[in-house]
């Protein structure tokens, strides 16, 4: 006969809505008993298959949405893993940072340190070298001044002195 439960009831509906009217009874009507009969018993016959499907699917459907949930909450919890990790990186970066500006920062001071250094040493030498050479070029004038008076007193026409009896 029929497959679903919604057309055997469907077809029962029909049945008792064309079925004749008893003559006073407007409530009342005549129906063919073993049709009617024999709808009912597909009906019940078909139910508790109908009802095992739905509580299949419902079933079903609990065991979809338990699933569903979770995965949902292992991607939350993998989210918030990974979340973590970010932000531990970003602390572990930003120390870093901080650390790299704060090395930076000490050795452009020993940098400048070093310069003030050297360029302390390299003026104090230019002054030692330049104080060396002013004495050498004094030491020179003085040499220079003893050659020519040296070189004067031989040139200088010798005057012979008479000599004395002795």
């Amino acid at each position: 006969m029929a497959n679903g439960v919604m057309e055997l009831l469907d077809m029962l509906y029909n049945v008792i809505s064309d079925a004749w009217g008893v003559p006073l009874g407007a409530e009342k009507c005549v129906i063919k008993r073993d049709q009617v009969l024999d709808l009912l018993d597909e009906i019940k016959a078909q139910i508790p298959g109908e009802l095992n499907e739905a509580k299949r699917l419902v079933s079903a459907r609990a065991d979809y949405i338990s699933n569903a949930k979770q995965e949902a909450e292992a991607i939350r919890r993998n989210a918030e893993e990974q979340a973590k990790r970010l932000v531990d990186e970003q602390v572990v970066v930003r120390t870093a940072k901080a650390k790299a500006n704060e090395i930076i920062a000490k050795a452009e001071e020993r940098a400048k340190e070093l310069r003030k250094m050297a360029n302390d040493y390299t003026d104090d030498t230019l002054r030692r070298t330049e104080e060396a050479i002013n004495e050498a070029l004094s030491e020179i004038r003085q040499s220079r001044i003893n050659f020519r008076n040296a070189t004067m007193a031989k040139s200088a026409p010798i005057v012979e002195k008479p000599e004395e009896d002795e």
